[in-house]
């Protein structure tokens, strides 16, 4: 059984910077394709970016050029460094590690972006 815990949310000022961090309890970066994903109450989750197993980075287009997704594969963990945050970022990010068979998903980590 894979579990994700998510971590790094917290309170950030519009234009500021966070690093969500996703520990994985295996070593699944070789098998999986793992994402990160973000919801907001009342809609539905959306992708943010993408890490292959290949460990090419993909992005949503809200993302691009403001947030970059990484893994560490000795250490188990994938990130994701969100800069120039503004309001509409704020939501609950979930980390997820996907194949054609499996999905898992972690608790998910609240960022909220207010002045």
């Amino acid at each position: 059984q894979v579990q994700l815990v998510e971590s790094g949310g917290g309170v950030v000022q519009p234009g500021g910077s966070l690093r969500l961090s996703c520990s994985a309890s295996i070593n699944i970066f070789n098998i999986y394709d793992m994402n990160w994903y973000r919801q907001v109450p009342e809609k539905q989750r959306e992708w943010v970016a993408g890490s292959t197993r290949a460990g090419s980075a993909t992005y949503a287009d809200f993302a691009k050029g403001r947030f970059a997704i990484s893994r560490d594969t000795g250490k188990n963990m994938l990130y994701l460094q969100m800069s120039r945050l503004t309001p509409e970022d704020t939501a609950v990010y979930y980390c997820n590690g996907e194949t054609s068979t499996d999905s898992y998903w972690g608790q998910g980590t609240q960022v909220t972006v207010t002045s």
